[in-house]
């Protein structure tokens, strides 16, 4: 599944931290595809146990952190735990079957 992140139209570049859980019952990689996201900045990605996450080349993957976890098998079990673990979640989408998943990330 190829992940695009950008910001939203009224950012420039993004140049705040940000998390990301992505669940699959089935292992999955995890293609990233970003534009205009400032590097240097901590960006986690939590994927599911046996996922992984590839970045493009000169991507900013030296400043990307990325965890396999195990999480609630429950959508509602994920965002509670999601909530508990960070406070607050901004986004949650749920799809069945995705090649192409678009994400604005900003205010």
């Amino acid at each position: 599944v190829t992940l695009h992140l950008n910001p939203i139209s009224s950012v420039h570049i993004h140049q705040k931290p940000l998390v990301f859980l992505l669940n699959s019952p089935l292992p999955l990689i995890w293609k990233l595809k970003t534009e205009r996201l400032a590097p240097g900045i901590r960006r986690v990605f939590f994927v599911s146990l046996g996922s992984v996450v590839q970045f493009e080349k000169g991507n900013f993957s030296l400043s990307a952190e990325t965890e396999e976890k195990f999480f609630p098998e429950k959508n509602e079990q994920l965002l509670q735990w999601a909530q508990k673990e960070y406070g607050a979640v901004t986004s949650f989408t749920e799809l069945k079957i995705s090649r192409n998943i678009y994400i604005k990330v900003g205010e």
